[in-house]
């Protein structure tokens, strides 16, 4: 999925959002089930979620100015909340429909065209969260990858009220759907307070997680020439761009030019092979502790 540009693959995102919102509308308008009807203002959600994130990915991606130094990486945190915050407003909404709806049952109408119009809608965004997870992960994207996981809720969610009404439909016992529509609901909020948690996570400078620092030891160790080693190293993330500091030891007999150039070489190392900003800190050793620890880092 290289191919695809977080926002190629949000525009992607887009046109699916507005395609399975026609598809629902149309199966809700044809048998006039409120499982349906919940199913299709996920979809608005779903909308509202990519413009929103195609706006902060191209702000996180801006370069880093006077005002923000550091970049803009941490505006994708932004658009988790944001979805998450829909999320819970499209919930709402769908618990006080199925709640009318449980006081007040109706008959379900024709389930076949509308059943297969959310079935299809439901391999369109299947299909769309793949290409997101993937485009996510390989260009380290929140935005992205929430966006995909909600889309990934939302096809279980489909599958949830095609069977709950299906079974509506069969039995006669139209109670069911507004129960399923709830049940629906649910699920939405925890997927919502999810979104919610990852970028409240995000914004608190989370540490990096374990593959990537062992990443980073990895290129410090191997790019590190004898008689240094490195100790301290401390990691964040900002959005998509990852960050770490660490103390780099070097003999204290050295120059300050020769420690320079040790520390341009790690930062170097560890920006090709991970992919992140690495500071260093210099710290003077004695040269037999030097020698004495060469073999690896501290």
């Amino acid at each position: 999925m290289k191919a695809f540009t977080p926002r190629q693959a949000l525009l992607l995102s887009l046109a699916a959002a507005l395609i399975t919102i026609t598809m629902k509308t149309g199966a809700w308008w044809l048998t006039g089930s409120i499982g349906y009807l919940s199913d299709a203002l996920e979809s608005v959600v779903n909308l509202a979620g990519a413009g929103f994130a195609l706006w902060m990915v191209s702000f996180a991606r801006q370069p880093a100015d006077d005002d923000h130094q550091y970049g803009h990486g941490k505006a994708e945190y932004f658009s988790a909340a944001f979805e998450g915050g829909l999320i819970f407003i499209a919930a709402l909404l769908i618990l006080l429909t199925a709640g009318e709806r449980l006081l007040n049952p109706q008959p379900i109408g024709d389930l076949g065209v509308g059943t297969l119009l959310s079935v299809g809608a439901s391999l369109v965004n299947f299909l769309v969260a793949r290409v997101l997870l993937q485009v996510g992960r390989v260009h380290r994207s929140l935005a992205l990858e929430a966006d995909a996981r909600h889309l990934m809720a939302d096809v279980w969610t489909t599958a949830g009220v095609v069977c709950g009404v299906g079974l509506a439909g069969a039995t006669g016992w139209s109670w069911l759907d507004p129960v399923v529509a709830g049940a629906v609901a649910l699920n939405i909020l925890r997927e919502g307070w999810e979104l919610m948690r990852r970028s409240i996570d995000g914004l608190m400078d989370r540490t990096l997680s374990d593959a990537d620092v062992a990443a980073i030891e990895r290129a410090l160790g191997e790019a590190s020439p004898p008689g240094c080693f490195h100790a301290k190293l401390t990691t964040r993330a900002a959005g998509a761009v990852h960050f770490a500091h660490v103390e780099l030891c070097v003999p204290g007999d050295w120059t300050v030019a020769d420690a320079h150039a040790v520390a341009d070489t790690l930062e170097r190392a560890v920006q090709e092979r991970t992919g992140t900003r690495l500071s260093t800190h210099l710290e003077p050793i004695p040269s037999t502790a030097a020698r004495s620890t060469a073999a690896g880092p501290a």
